[in-house]
């Protein structure tokens, strides 16, 4: 749906985007995370034609942004990090612009009616925009990308400066519009990427550092097999059951958590799954397992892990296409690095 093939930009001496390559699947959510100025923001204002690359590709539909802008616009609607609305406008009115300016030609009070519907405006949809709350003036923002239907939304900061209540019923509408659309969710927020996409790309001074679903993520960034479980018993009885496990390589207490069981942590070998074993050998000591939950890196982790050093970058569930593009794109950057 979307291809992105080596693109960089500069303003002046800064580079902001620096030859990033990535490709977006029809019917996915993509989040695209990195902290403030990391370029997440120029790089959606190059996707969606507002403005030009110094460098590289981009395909949006199988059209260049650049060779047949009209005809790959068309399939984007976008969600610009401040809306672009009219203040002085009903919401309704906007809306009846925004669907002349695209020149929809699908029935007009219905097209609308229903987008409202969507993303609970309608009973606003009469209210001047000036007159609105934060989280509703997101709401019409992304009301108007959604008109004339696109295949594509863009959406860049959507919840940003919203109370937690607001937050939740934005992150709703985007799960929703997910089933119908390809979304791209740029964000800095990690909780936001970590609720609504499927896979998540960051981005770090420019760079693309990782690619992956948030779950993922953390397995290729860190070969521990760790869990955290609770059992009801004495401590030497539950040590001596859980050490004589095959392919457990240590186990530490803990301490008491809850009255009448112990917190461990238990580290297996990697790729080596102990659950059931564990579950077995405790029960056959009849020591009852209280709860027991993997400790894969969390997405605050796997963040600070790659945007804290650009030595490692992380990839995967990718096409081998995209791989060579990425490839492609790191020896062209080694190679700038060393002029």
């Amino acid at each position: 749906m979307i291809k992105i093939k080596n693109l960089t930009k500069k303003y002046g001496k800064k580079l902001a985007v620096d030859n990033i390559s990535f490709t977006v699947k029809e019917g996915e959510i993509l989040g695209f995370l990195g902290p403030n100025g990391a370029g997440k923001s120029t790089t959606m204002n190059i996707l969606t034609g507002y403005l030009s690359a110094t460098s590289g590709e981009v395909s949006v539909g199988g059209f260049d942004i650049l060779d047949n802008p009209i005809e790959a616009k068309k399939k984007i609607g976008y969600l610009p990090e401040h809306p672009p609305l009219y203040m002085d406008m009903t919401v309704r009115e906007y809306l009846d612009f925004v669907y002349d300016l695209k020149q929809v030609k699908e029935d007009r009070e219905e097209h609308i009616s229903k987008i409202c519907d969507t993303v609970k405006i309608t009973d606003v949809a009469d209210r001047l925009i000036a007159n609105l709350s934060k989280g509703y003036k997101q709401r019409v923002g992304i009301a108007q990308a959604m008109v004339g239907n696109p295949e594509i939304l863009i959406l860049d900061e959507p919840t940003v400066g919203l109370d937690p209540k607001q937050i939740i019923e934005i992150r709703s509408v985007i799960k929703k519009l997910g089933r119908q659309h390809t979304v791209i969710l740029s964000s800095h927020i990690l909780q936001e990427v970590n609720a609504v996409c499927e896979r998540v790309l960051i981005i770090n001074n420019g760079k693309l550092v990782a690619s992956d679903t948030p779950e993922n993520l953390g397995k290729t960034i860190s070969n521990e097999n760790k869990f955290q479980l609770r059992v009801a018993g004495e401590e030497r009885a539950i040590l001596d059951a859980l050490e004589g496990i095959s392919g457990i390589k240590y186990v530490k207490s803990l301490g008491r958590k809850e009255a009448g069981s112990i917190d461990f942590v238990v580290e297996a070998e990697p790729d080596v799954d102990v659950r059931a074993s564990i579950f077995n050998a405790l029960a056959s000591a009849k020591l009852p397992m209280l709860s027991l939950q993997t400790m894969d890196l969390s997405l605050e982790d796997i963040f600070l892990e790659v945007t804290g050093s650009q030595d490692g970058v992380y990839f995967a569930d990718v096409d081998e296409e995209e791989i060579e593009m990425i490839n492609v794109a790191k020896g062209d950057t080694d190679n700038e690095s060393n002029l």
